[in-house]
């Protein structure tokens, strides 16, 4: 995990999505977002160090992780991962679920130019969502879930 390795499971409600007065609610398309949190260990000279093994690197990540300043943090794994020819889309009038998870810390995803219509921060589908939200919470080791449907063209960053 602190290498990197994580991912997420929800599990729909067999009888689809719902606000909080039972009302469906639908999307057009989902978009999943890892937030990663790298904890690479430095030599005394500040250059990252390399192991033959990953068990190698178990004591110095640690000590790396005890501070939890993370070295990097990446969505999905990589830089790049979610810009340039690996933009998200969405025409105006789409509804698209964005599934947020994090596995070491909180954090707070925002969309500029838009917001959370329907959010589940904690990821349960059978709780009322919350309205509204500009940002919503997820908890470290958990994932949470977003619906937005766009209203406007333009370019929307997610951060």
């Amino acid at each position: 995990v602190v290498s990197g390795m994580h991912g997420t499971v929800m599990v729909l409600p067999r009888d689809g999505l719902k606000d909080a007065e039972g009302k469906a609610l639908r999307y057009d398309k989902i978009f999943y977002i890892g937030e990663n949190e790298l904890y690479v260990p430095k030599d005394a000279d500040g250059k990252y160090k390399t192991y033959e093994t990953i068990g190698e690197s178990y004591a110095d990540t640690m000590e790396v992780m005890r501070k939890l300043i993370p070295s990097h943090v990446v969505f999905n794994g990589k830089v790049g991962s979610l810009t340039g020819k690996n933009t998200l889309t969405a025409k105006v009038g789409e509804t698209v679920m964005l599934v947020h998870s994090q596995a070491n810390r909180d954090t707070r995803p925002h969309l500029i130019g838009g917001h959370g219509d329907y959010v589940w921060e904690a990821g349960k589908f059978n709780n009322p969502p919350q309205k509204d939200l500009e940002t919503w919470f997820i908890r470290g080791g958990s994932a949470g879930a977003a619906l937005y449907t766009f209203r406007e063209p333009g370019v929307y960053a997610y951060v």
